[in-house]
């Protein structure tokens, strides 16, 4: 009895337990993000600062378009706007609006992976949304290699961008997982023949004798990826667009927007108040991902703010290094759990720096902690600790050999360089949500087509530039924003300028009245536990 007793008591405190923490969790996914705080952590990919780091326009009193967010995101959008305009003729003012320095948010302080997810997704995908759409999913993903590949030679940062085409390899230690992922595996190759070569799967031995990994690796499987530096491709784009387009954009670092009022009877736009004055526009494009609900009341617990952490670290000095050989370029995903993983890429130059981050399940709660925090200017002492000492276990010791030597004195002196974090957003349906806010997601009136801004045609006739005044986002990528926001971006900005949306943007995507209905932060644990 007393046993029985005892049982009853540990099986009670752990339900009393699991309950707290899910409260605590609810109550902090519901509420704002507000602002992104100043200082935050020193991301290893954000120094040097980029010449337009701090730039700050003149802010106008009105714009055609304004974007908020200086991300990848925001970057794509405008870019877009800017670039169709001018070829159609049109005289338009866009202004970018950023809390901080430029490119200071997730894109600035993110792993550096262009690494989409396919086999690991497309079977939940195809049992949710059907084979079609799926499909059309997956080519999204893939297609943001070659895409950011072609923006970065266009804009001349090819270089310095330092995109790179990269094996990416994902490391089991688990059987069970390891299974599972091999059945997924099979299925992705018999449904996308197209991508069907670029995956293989090796065994324990063969997989630790061609990536030099520990030996209780069970296995591993290897695709075709990228990575870049982010930081660099979005801030030397933007310097571009300064550049090319001074009297159309305008770049207002350092310039947060703290509310947005609606359009009155004496003032057919919308209103944004910043520290530095107000300005009004009929269009206003939300870019800013994990801080989405702080204007968009509506979308917390929809789009949960997330803190993610990173680091950069020098490698052993028995690690072979890249060199200019494509099959020397490689990342890695670590799977030790069914839930969480360990991602890393190696930079081409410099100290060959290993870019690690992950860690998610060492941090409080089971990662719960993670849920709902917005403070990028720390890191989890937790999941620093593990980053910083993994690395030699997932090589093996002697593999990784001696740890390497500083070459400057810039960052830390041993092996790890830097440790930092950043804020993604967590979609809850595990999908990127983009296109036009409905006006009960939003809470805000429209302004009339009337405060569209007109442009004139060859026979003189002035036509409406965009579509009909509005907000919009592009946001909730989920840790995965390399692989999808520069195309969702794209797309939203086709769709602010009115035009009919591209064949190979994925409709399930679109924000729909239904679908914030239906999305919760409970469908979560499903995600997982695919």
């Amino acid at each position: 009895m007393g046993n029985t007793l005892s049982l009853f008591r540990l099986a009670l405190n752990e339900f009393l337990d699991n309950l707290h923490t899910f409260q605590t969790l609810q109550a902090r996914i519901q509420r704002s993000p507000g602002l992104p705080l100043p200082n935050p952590s020193r991301s290893f990919w954000t120094y040097p600062p980029s010449p337009i780091a701090t730039h700050v326009s003149q802010l106008p009193t009105h714009a055609d378009f304004i974007v908020i967010g200086s991300g990848i995101t925001g970057t794509s959008v405008v870019r877009r706007l800017l670039d169709c305009a001018s070829a159609d003729g049109h005289d338009i003012r866009v202004v970018m609006l950023e809390a901080r320095d430029a490119c200071s948010g997730a894109t600035g302080r993110n792993g550096g992976h262009i690494s989409p997810p396919l086999y690991h997704d497309y079977t939940s995908l195809k049992r949710d949304y059907g084979r079609a759409v799926a499909q059309k999913m997956i080519k999204l993903r893939l297609a943001h290699l070659e895409e950011l590949r072609s923006v970065a030679e266009q804009e001349g940062i090819l270089a310095e961008s330092q995109w790179r085409e990269v094996e990416s390899v994902d490391v089991f230690y688990n059987s069970d997982m390891f299974e599972k992922a091999k059945k997924k595996v099979q299925t992705y190759k018999a449904d996308l023949p197209f991508d069907a070569e670029h995956h293989e799967v090796y065994e324990a031995k063969e997989a630790i004798e061609k990536y030099r990994l520990a030996s209780d690796t069970l296995g591993c499987i290897s695709s075709s990826a990228g990575a870049i530096h982010p930081y660099q491709f979005v801030t030397g784009i933007l310097a571009k667009l300064l550049s090319q387009y001074p009297d159309h954009f305008s770049l207002c670092t350092n310039t947060p927007c703290t509310s947005i009022s609606p359009p009155t009877p004496s003032n057919p736009y919308y209103t944004l108040s910043t520290p530095r004055g107000t300005i009004t526009t009929p269009h206003i494009i939300h870019a800013t991902n994990g801080w989405a609900s702080t204007l968009l009341e509506k979308l917390r617990g929809k789009i949960i703010p997330f803190r993610g952490n990173m680091s950069a670290q020098r490698p052993g000095q028995s690690l072979p290094l890249p060199d200019s050989n494509a099959s020397s370029h490689r990342s890695f995903i670590f799977y030790t759990r069914p839930i969480g993983y360990d991602y890393l890429t190696q930079l081409p130059a410099g100290e060959h720096e290993l870019m690690l981050g992950g860690g998610f399940a060492q941090d409080g709660d089971e990662g719960y902690e993670a849920f709902g925090n917005t403070d990028d200017t720390t890191y989890s002492t937790r999941i620093g600790a593990h980053l910083s000492g993994v690395l030699p276990r997932y090589f093996g010791e002697n593999n990784w050999g001696r740890e390497g030597v500083p070459l400057d004195g810039e960052w830390a002196e041993g092996r790890v360089k830097a440790l930092w974090s950043g804020i993604l957003g967590i979609s809850v349906d595990s999908i990127p949500w983009v296109g036009r806010l409905p006006r009960v997601i939003c809470g805000r009136s429209e302004p009339p087509l009337s405060s569209v801004v007109k442009s004139e045609k060859e026979e003189g006739e002035r036509v409406h530039v965009g579509a009909a005044p509005g907000e919009w986002i592009a946001a909730g990528y989920s840790g995965e924003g390399m692989v999808h926001a520069w195309l969702s971006g794209k797309a939203l900005a086709g769709m602010v300028l009115g035009r009919e949306v591209e064949e190979w943007f994925p409709d399930n995507m679109r924000v729909t009245e239904k679908r914030w209905k239906k999305a919760k932060a409970e469908n979560l644990l499903d995600a997982w536990n695919d």
